[in-house]
C-alpha cells in the first residue's frame, strides 16, 4: 500500500494545466489542518497487517509548503501509519522555492526524492507556460539539494510546444543530461479543456506542432537518453539502472493507494475513488467529521483493460501467465488475437510468454491499444 498527498497550491498557474490547484495561499491553514483530521479518519482503511512502503506529495506545488507545515504531516504519517524504512519518499518541487535553508530543512524530514518541474531550458518556452523559474534557478536548485544530501532526484520535461524546433529541443536534452540526474520524464504537451493554453489555441494564437516533427522530438529523446545510460521504463519515464520510480512503478502493476488532500484519487483494486476537488468544501466536510468524495467500482473488463494498459506501457509488458491466472485463459487467448496483426508487424513482440512494446511499437502504442482494447 502506497500513499498520495495533493497539495493544491500554486504561486501561479501554468498555462497548460488542467489539475486542480489553488493560489490563495491563505487556505493553507485550513488545508493543513483537515489533511490531518483526513489522515486520522481513515486510518481505519488500512488492512491490520499492511505497511506503507512508498509516499508522494504532488500538486500543485508541495514544496509551497513550509518545513513546519511538511513536519506536521509527517509526523500524522508516522504516528498514524506502519511506514517502511526502505520506502521512497517524494517531495514535487519548483526549482525557484529551493534555497539552501529549505533544501536542509527537507533533508531532516523522510523525504528522500525530489520531483522537479523544469519543462524547458529554454527561457521563452518558460515563460509561453506560465512557468516562475528560469534557466539559472534550474542548476542552482539541483546543486542546493545535493548539497543538503538530496542526490534521488527526478526533472520533468515538455515536449512538442508550439514553435519547439530540432535545435531547442536537443539544447533541452543537452542541458538536462549535463545535470546527470537518476531519472527523468518527460511528457507531450496537450491541449487540455478549459486551460489558457487551449483557448489559446481555438483562438489561432497558437498552432500544435505535427505529428512528425512530435515523434521526431521523442524519437530524440529515446536516443539521447539510451546513449546516455538511462532505462526508457515507461512510455514517458527513464531511469538510471535502479532508479526507476518505485511509486509509480506502482501505479502501473496495480498497486493500491490511499489519496489524501483535495481531489486525491484513492484505488483499492475494486473501487476508485476521488476527494471533492474543492479545499473549501473539504476542509467543511472534515470539520463535521466526514469525508466529501465520490467513488466508482470497477467492471471487470475495466479491471482487465487497465491491467493490460499500464502494463504494456512498461520494459516490463504483460505477463500471460500472471494475467491468466487472474483474468482466466479466454481473456489472454482474446488479448493475443487482437495482438496478432501488431506482433507480425513487429510492434508487439512475446517472450518468455511476456508480451511486449518493442521500440516501434512504443511510438505508436495509443493505437496499439485501442486495437486490444476493441
Amino acid at each position: 500500500m502506497n500513499i498520495y498527498i495533493h497539495v493544491p497550491f500554486c504561486a501561479q498557474r501554468c498555462s497548460y494545466c488542467d489539475f486542480y490547484t489553488q493560489t490563495q495561499m491563505s487556505l493553507r491553514v485550513s488545508y493543513v489542518r483537515g489533511l490531518l483530521r483526513e489522515l486520522e479518519m481513515r486510518r481505519s482503511e488500512l488492512q491490520p497487517d499492511a505497511t506503507i512502503e512508498h509516499i508522494y506529495l504532488g500538486g500543485g506545488t508541495p514544496s509551497l509548503l513550509s518545513i513546519d507545515e511538511l513536519t506536521q504531516i509527517f509526523e500524522q504519517i508516522y504516528r498514524l501509519y506502519p511506514v517502511s524504512s526502505g520506502g521512497e519518499i517524494t517531495l514535487e518541487a519548483n526549482p525557484d522555492d529551493i534555497n539552501r535553508e529549505y533544501a536542509r530543512g527537507l533533508r531532516e524530514l523522510p523525504i528522500n526524492r525530489i520531483s522537479m518541474g523544469v519543462q524547458s531550458f529554454q527561457e521563452a518556452d518558460l515563460k509561453f507556460l506560465n512557468r516562475r523559474h528560469s534557466r539559472a534557478q534550474v542548476y542552482s536548485a539541483v546543486e542546493l539539494l545535493r548539497s543538503a544530501g538530496l542526490e534521488e532526484m527526478s526533472l520533468d520535461l515538455i515536449y512538442g510546444l508550439p514553435g519547439q524546433t530540432e535545435a531547442t529541443w536537443g539544447d533541452n536534452i543537452c542541458q538536462l543530461l549535463s545535470l546527470d540526474v537518476p531519472h527523468i520524464s518527460a511528457y507531450h504537451l496537450i491541449y487540455e479543456e478549459g486551460t489558457p493554453l487551449t483557448r489559446m489555441l481555438e483562438r489561432g494564437k497558437v498552432t500544435e506542432v505535427s505529428e512528425e516533427a512530435s515523434l521526431m522530438f521523442f524519437k530524440m529523446l529515446i536516443e539521447r537518453l539510451g546513449e546516455a545510460g538511462y532505462d526508457h521504463y515507461e512510455i514517458s519515464n527513464f531511469a538510471k539502472p535502479d532508479h526507476h520510480a518505485r511509486l509509480n512503478t506502482g501505479y502501473w502493476l496495480g498497486e493500491h493507494y490511499l489519496g489524501f488532500g483535495p481531489a486525491a484519487h484513492s484505488y483499492d483494486g475494486l473501487v476508485r475513488s476521488y476527494n471533492v476537488p474543492s479545499i473549501e468544501q473539504y476542509t467543511e466536510a472534515l470539520e463535521q467529521g466526514q469525508r466529501k468524495h465520490t467513488g466508482e467500482e470497477l467492471t471487470e473488463e475495466h479491471i482487465l483493460h487497465e491491467y493490460i494498459m499500464t502494463r504494456l506501457r512498461t520494459m516490463w509488458g504483460v505477463n500471460l501467465d500472471d494475467m491468466t491466472t487472474r483474468f482466466g485463459s479466454d481473456a489472454t487467448s482474446t488479448l493475443l488475437s487482437r495482438a496478432e496483426p501488431h506482433l507480425s508487424s513487429g510492434k508487439l513482440i512475446q517472450t518468455d510468454n511476456v508480451l511486449r512494446l518493442t521500440p516501434s511499437g512504443v511510438f505508436v502504442s495509443d493505437g496499439i491499444l485501442v486495437d486490444l482494447f476493441d
